[in-house]
């Protein structure tokens, strides 16, 4: 009897511990490399995560980490959130690409996404969103919008992904007002409020009339506010820092790919692979237009995203020429992917050297 007891108190066990194991959450870290906020990239991916949480209630639990420097400090959070049980991490920033293969090599059994990185590995994903397309739309805009035919862009970093952020908008700017020129200023990090306002001066005392930018804050959308002029926001709508000021803005929207991944990886579907989606898959976006922007060309902005999610149009279309007028693509031809991704030259129009 005490023999059947113990098994039968053997098989209990062993069943409630499977069904607890079972039930255990998946565990899912967020590594930022500026504070979540109330607007900017950060606040793009926090936004996410949180709607991945009402999405999978008690199924998943999720931790994020902000303001984590790119390098080592990258590499001992990343290699935390792996040792802590994380079985899925998205790490979102472009520097953050060598320590999230590094930590990958030494947890196979943990999936990773990287924001805007190009390099992948077994268990190494890559993700970004065609911004490029919006920027263009926006660029549009300014275009019609600007007096001075001076618009003013904070950069960054010089790496192809700002590069082309830089040249969609100038493109989208020059094919409806030939005139434009668009100064570019650099500040060298991602995220420095202070920094980003010293250069919204420096582009507004260089009468730029609309500002834009590829940094994380919304110091330029509050700069052109309180100079009365224009601005077109980036990552996310800022138009409460700058009801008069902004436009409109080019925005990313992250919901359904983290939801994806998320049921991959639940489902064991997961694999790693390169994303790369815009408009027609709802991953960019265009932010509602000002009201100072004017019906009609609200309406062909519209129109133009519209022939992009179709298939009709695409921003890197030929002609184009780089600054010093050397033909980069004939007229007509569409821009590669690789071209695009490796792009590392402004267009005819922007005013400054890259290098």
């Amino acid at each position: 009897m005490n023999n059947i007891f113990k098994m039968l108190c053997l098989t209990f066990g062993l069943f409630f511990s499977v069904l607890s194991h079972a039930e255990e959450p998946l565990k899912i870290g967020f590594v930022y490399v500026s504070s979540t906020g109330e607007a900017g990239w950060t606040y793009t991916h926090d936004q996410a995560r949180l709607n991945l949480e009402k999405v999978y209630g008690d199924k998943i639990k999720t931790t994020f980490i902000e303001n984590v420097a790119e390098g080592p400090d990258a590499e001992r959070v990343i290699t935390q959130l792996a040792q802590s049980g994380h079985k899925l991490i998205f790490t979102t920033s472009f520097g953050y690409m060598n320590p999230t293969l590094k930590v990958a090599k030494r947890f196979p059994d943990v999936k990773f996404e990287h924001a805007t990185g190009y390099k992948r590995s077994k268990n190494v994903g890559t993700y970004f969103d065609r911004i490029y397309e919006a920027r263009y739309l926006t660029g549009v805009v300014a275009g019609y919008m600007t007096k001075t035919n001076v618009l003013g862009y904070i950069g960054a970093f010089p790496i192809p992904e700002v590069v082309r952020g830089i040249n969609a908008f100038t493109l989208g700017a020059r094919s409806v007002n030939p005139d434009v020129k668009v100064k570019v200023v650099w500040v060298n990090t991602w995220f420095d409020p202070a920094k980003e306002r010293e250069a919204a001066n420096s582009l507004i005392d260089q009468k730029s009339d609309v500002l834009t930018f590829h940094t994380d804050s919304p110091a330029a959308v509050q700069a052109a506010e309180n100079a009365g002029i224009y601005a077109v926001a980036y990552h996310s709508d800022m138009s409460e820092y700058g009801p008069t000021a902004q436009l409109t803005a080019a925005i990313h929207s992250w919901d359904d790919f983290y939801v994806e991944r998320v049921k991959a990886v639940m489902d064991g579907t997961w694999k790693s692979e390169n994303v790369w989606k815009g408009i027609g898959a709802g991953m960019t976006k265009v932010a509602p237009f000002n009201k100072a922007v004017p019906k009609n060309v609200a309406d062909e902005v519209t129109a133009l995203s519209d022939q992009i999610v179709a298939g009709k149009f695409h921003p890197f279309t030929g002609p184009i020429k780089d600054q010093s007028g050397k033909l980069i693509l004939k007229s007509g031809e569409v821009m590669k992917d690789e071209a695009l991704l490796g792009m590392d030259y402004y267009v005819e129009g922007v005013d400054g050297k890259l290098k």
